[in-house]
């Protein structure tokens, strides 16, 4: 399996899984995307700024949602876009301005798309497994996700 290779090397399946969580919860909540993640390959976290944390049943719909992405075997790709363009669509506050003036753009599908400089699968079936949500807590206005991806069973 070919990964879409750059040099922030996170697991490409996992990271590929972060963006999809990612923009669910943004669709979801309106909250905009985690300002901090730690990405592993047995098991990941995302921080966003949110008020609460999530009840049992935002958990699963959730847990459906990315789910039901990594099923439907999307495309990740990439392209890429001016900064100055960029920054009319993305928020770049996490950028550094060593990034350049030419970003690169991870798109998953018509779904989801960021600025990214990490390693992605080519679709998302490649991903090859399911996504599970193992904890959240919300402290300070600050709500942590813990995830894996599990076997295909």
């Amino acid at each position: 399996m070919e990964y879409i290779e750059n040099p922030k090397e996170y697991y490409p399946p996992m990271h590929s899984v972060e963006h999809i969580l990612n923009g669910t919860m943004d669709k979801i909540f309106k909250c905009g995307r985690a300002f901090s993640a730690h990405i592993e390959k047995k098991k990941s976290k995302c921080d966003y700024h949110f008020d609460r944390n999530l009840t049992p049943e935002e958990i699963l719909m959730l847990e459906e949602k990315v789910n039901a992405v990594i099923k439907a075997d999307m495309p990740i790709y990439e392209e890429f876009m001016p900064r100055e363009k960029a920054a009319k669509i993305f928020n770049l506050s996490r950028l550094p301005d060593s990034a350049g003036d030419v970003l690169r753009i991870i798109k998953i599908g018509d779904y989801d798309a960021c600025p990214c400089s990490g390693s992605h699968v080519h679709s998302t079936k490649e991903i090859g497994g399911i996504f599970k949500i193992i904890s959240t807590s919300c402290e300070n206005n600050i709500l942590r996700i813990r995830f894996k991806l599990t076997d295909n069973k």
